[in-house]
C-alpha cells in the first residue's frame, strides 16, 4: 500500500465517495507519516462528495519531510459508474440469460465521458462491454414486467442458497 522514494510516500486506497474517516485503511497508513489526517480525509470528501456510494480510488501522496501532502482522485470502476447511472445496486450475475437494465448510447457516452475524459468508439465499446457482462443491454429498451419478475425470482434464489450455506458452514 505505501511506496517509498525520496521523502515521499504514497498511500492508496479505495473509499467510499464523501464518506472516507481515518479508520482503516486510510488512518493507520497515513498515521505513521505524521500528517493531518483528519485535513487529508477532509479534503478527500470534499474531492469526491460528487461520487456518492461509489467506491473510488485515491493516492495520498505525502512529503515526509514537509509533512504536506497531495491527493490525486481517480475514477471508479466503469461498473460503478454504470450502476450508479442505471440506479441499480448489482448486475446480473447471470449475463445473457436475465437482463437487469438498459442504457441508451447517450448514457454510454456520458459514462466514457466520465471514466476516460472522452467519447471515442473505442471507450464507448469498452462501456458496452461492461455493461454486457452485467447483464445491461445498450438500446435494447426498458425492462418488461416480465423482466422485473424474473429479476426479483433471481435474487430470492440467491438469497436462499446464501441463507442455507450459512446453515451449513
Amino acid at each position: 500500500m505505501n511506496k517509498r522514494n525520496m521523502g515521499k510516500e504514497k498511500v492508496e486506497v479505495m473509499v467510499e465517495g464523501g464518506k472516507a474517516t481515518a479508520a482503516p485503511p486510510l488512518g493507520p497508513a497515513l498515521g505513521p507519516l505524521g500528517v493531518d489526517i483528519n485535513k487529508v480525509v477532509n479534503e478527500i470528501n470534499a474531492r469526491t462528495k460528487d461520487m456518492a456510494g461509489m467506491k473510488v480510488p485515491v493516492k495520498v501522496i505525502v512529503d515526509t519531510a514537509t509533512k504536506e501532502f497531495e491527493i490525486e482522485v481517480g475514477t471508479p470502476p466503469v461498473s460503478a459508474l454504470i450502476k450508479k447511472e442505471l440506479g441499480i445496486d448489482k448486475g446480473s450475475g447471470l449475463a445473457g440469460k436475465v437482463r437487469v437494465g438498459d442504457l441508451t448510447m447517450e448514457q454510454v457516452r456520458k459514462i466514457a465521458k466520465i471514466k476516460f475524459g472522452s467519447d471515442d468508439e473505442s471507450y464507448v465499446r469498452q462501456v458496452i462491454g461492461s455493461a454486457r457482462s452485467a447483464g445491461i443491454t445498450v438500446e435494447a429498451g426498458p425492462l418488461t414486467e416480465e423482466e422485473k419478475k424474473e429479476i426479483e425470482k433471481m435474487r430470492k434464489s440467491l438469497e436462499e442458497t446464501k441463507s442455507e450455506s450459512n446453515k451449513q458452514g
